[in-house]
């Protein structure tokens, strides 16, 4: 469950009024794009859900997405130790980058695994006909169950009896089917990240 966004406390004098903001997309944690945000549209970010920043070449507000529709949802936002930058997490609805790219950083790592359970949790949402994580939905937690506990005999059988490619291939398709049964189960990777980070503490 998403929690409530919350107006963080900023120093907004140190920058002219502006504050610079980091986009982050919260699955995959790939770093999207840089904006600038003002009091004005930190309050509409957090009325609407929807990520506005503050044109500094236009000297007006504007939402991202206002035009191409691709727009960024946001999730979470936390200003850093001196209170004068945010971090914002976000769901994008298409590319960010106005060349068509899915970050304005094409070399900014993300995680594949996460953007792999964005990608099932759409397809869960949704339920495109023709995808196979459509059918394996469709058909049930028992049957996804069983498809995990296949996928996770033929990993430990690459394991012992092939190559190293033949392994991260099946450990691929374990993964996979995982992040699917996680989901036919309303759950994903994040509630698993969760457990992890609190055994580690």
């Amino acid at each position: 469950m998403t929690e409530p966004l919350v107006m963080p406390a900023l120093d907004w004098d140190k920058q002219g009024g502006l504050v610079p903001a980091v986009v982050q997309d919260a699955a995959s944690h790939r770093v999207l794009m840089l904006g600038y945000m003002s009091p004005e549209s930190l309050e509409r970010t957090l009325s609407t859900g929807l990520a506005t920043f503050h044109s500094r070449s236009r000297q007006r507000l504007w939402t991202k997405g206002e035009t191409s529709g691709h727009h960024l949802r946001v999730v979470a936002l936390e200003a850093d130790c001196d209170a004068d930058a945010l971090l914002l997490r976000v769901v994008p609805e298409g590319p960010t980058c106005h060349l068509g790219r899915t970050s304005c950083f094409p070399g900014a790592a993300g995680s594949a695994l996460g953007a792999l359970d964005a990608v099932v949790a759409a397809r869960a949402r949704t339920m495109p006909e023709g995808r196979y994580t459509t059918r394996l939905l469709a058909a049930g937690v028992r049957r996804v169950a069983q498809k995990v506990g296949e996928e996770g005999v033929e990993t430990a059988l690459a394991a012992v009896a092939q190559d190293d490619e033949a392994l991260l291939g099946e450990a691929a398709d374990l993964a996979y089917h995982l992040l699917v049964l996680l989901r036919a189960r309303g759950l994903g990777l994040a509630d698993v990240e969760r457990v992890l980070a609190d055994r580690a503490a």
